[in-house]
């Protein structure tokens, strides 16, 4: 038999390759993504010849609708969770927002709880001391989650406390995500486990499962000790989230004393069965709470992959679609989807002084070009855009009309919305929210605003490299 000729090689192997790229985005058309999405993997498959077909295969499967993240096993998991969680509805709600409330009770399962005394941590080092000190005088369990914990001084500060918790006799859980702590060794964890601290890792990425899970992470960021306390926000367990001096780490964290800490339990509970397969459902992580007179209203709203609804998004287009005087918001990453950059445009047009804050340069330079790639869309319909100039801005938050803010791990981006674990707290208090006014406020005073005619002079390349950015950003 003749040998194949490399010319006949080299054509069966284009066509087979050709074969291969529609084959592959008539799967992306028929699993009927947001169009945005769709159209974005197109481009990447037809667009980057070999290493859009490997980046897909790597990080664009949808495995929703697969065993890995199985709707109705991860529902059950939560309606479990919910029949031993103790609630307690007592306290004022601003009757504006009802209607919100309900819809997150009535789709999360989270009731809007009052007695909450609460408090917003905005350096890193002061929260990283009160979550150590914590647990330092935990008597019956501490549970944490977290994206990222590094082993440098913060990381091993927190594990440390965790491991001299456990020796004590209590129950220690931690629950960390296999992406966010990619760099860490094996031995860190090993010796929190050698110290009586049960270690769960959240979707472990490994071959041949790695195209299954490497789309779907657990960014929450919570903390429960002995159901009293619980922490909810954007601050990981590393250096960078304490650094103070001389290019500060903006971010934000609540400390939740009160009947809202039942719902991070719930959250935290539900995310370990699924993670690990080991049940804690018992009564004793539910404790009767103890109230605060005169605490605030929170309602924790969570939202994840296999959520019937995104939660979080309609959290934020619904807040912006019913706000009347004023919408401020911070966030690291600012990929907006559809909905959300409609509802925020509209209330800009329609008087609402709304306000976008965002760091200079985020951790990853080309994230950049995609947050200024929506900044003609929002500069235009009256929304002010500030970038903070002196360090780097990590926190997620929202507040508006001196009524109701918001502080959580959720960026306002597609992956959030969509891909992530996510976990917010809504707090819906007058102090609390002028509190968070004026920080807001207190930190434009080292931002650079940006303003439209000005934007519209920037260099052509940086238009060029915004708009390519931009069609990526659904899956950035």
């Amino acid at each position: 038999m003749r040998r194949m000729s490399a010319h006949t090689f080299y054509i069966i192997s284009i066509l087979a390759y050709i074969v291969v790229v529609i084959s592959t985005a008539t799967v992306v058309v028929l699993e009927n993504r947001q169009p945005a999405k769709t159209i974005a993997w197109l481009i990447v498959l037809a667009g980057v010849p070999i290493v859009g077909l490997v980046f897909f295969y790597f990080f664009g499967q949808d495995e929703r609708r697969r065993h890995t993240l199985s709707r109705g096993q991860y529902a059950d998991i939560v309606r479990r969770m919910r029949s031993v969680a103790r609630t307690s509805e007592t306290g004022t709600l601003p009757e504006h927002y009802a209607p919100l409330t309900r819809m997150l009770e009535a789709n999360d399962g989270s009731p809007a709880t009052g007695g909450n005394a609460l408090r917003v941590f905005t350096s890193g080092a002061e929260f990283v001391g009160d979550l150590v000190e914590r647990i330092g005088a935990a008597q019956h369990h501490v549970h944490v989650e977290m994206f990222i914990i590094e082993d440098d001084a913060v990381g091993r500060s927190v594990r440390d406390a965790l491991m001299q918790c456990a020796q004590r006799g209590v129950e220690v859980r931690f629950l960390y995500d296999d992406v966010g702590c990619w760099n860490v060794r094996n031995s860190f964890f090993a010796e929190m486990e050698a110290a009586g601290v049960v270690v769960g890792n959240f979707m472990p990425v490994r071959f041949p499962k790695l195209t299954r899970r490497m789309n779907y992470r657990d960014h929450r960021k919570i903390c429960i000790i002995d159901g009293q306390v619980g922490y909810i926000g954007g601050m990981n367990l590393a250096e960078r989230y304490v650094q103070e001096a001389p290019h500060p780490w903006q971010d934000a964290q609540l400390r939740v004393e009160g009947p809202a800490v039942a719902a991070l339990q719930r959250t935290f509970l539900s995310d370990w069965l699924f993670a690990t397969g080991r049940v804690r459902s018992e009564q004793t992580y539910f404790p009767t709470p103890r109230t605060t007179a005169g605490g605030k209203m929170v309602q924790i709203v969570t939202s994840s992959p296999i959520s019937p609804f995104p939660e979080i998004m309609f959290t934020v287009t619904w807040l912006a679609q019913n706000a009347r005087r004023y919408l401020y918001m911070q966030t690291p990453y600012f990929m907006p989807t559809d909905a959300v950059l409609q509802a925020l445009q509209t209330a800009a047009m329609a008087g609402v002084d709304v306000r976008l804050m965002l760091p200079v340069k985020p951790d990853v330079f080309w994230l950049r070009w995609a947050n200024d790639g929506y900044f003609d869309d929002v500069l235009t319909a009256g929304i002010r855009v500030f970038l903070y100039a002196e360090g780097f801005l990590h926190a997620k938050t929202l507040v508006t009309d001196d009524e109701c803010l918001t502080i959580g791990s959720a960026n306002m981006d597609f992956r959030s919305y969509e891909n992530n674990f996510e976990a917010n707290a809504i707090v819906y208090d007058r102090d609390m929210a002028v509190t968070m006014r004026e920080k807001f406020l207190q930190l434009q005073g080292s931002c650079e605003e940006v303003h439209l005619d000005e934007w519209k002079k920037r260099p052509l390349w940086r238009k060029y490299l915004e708009s390519h950015t931009r069609i990526l950003s659904p899956l950035l």
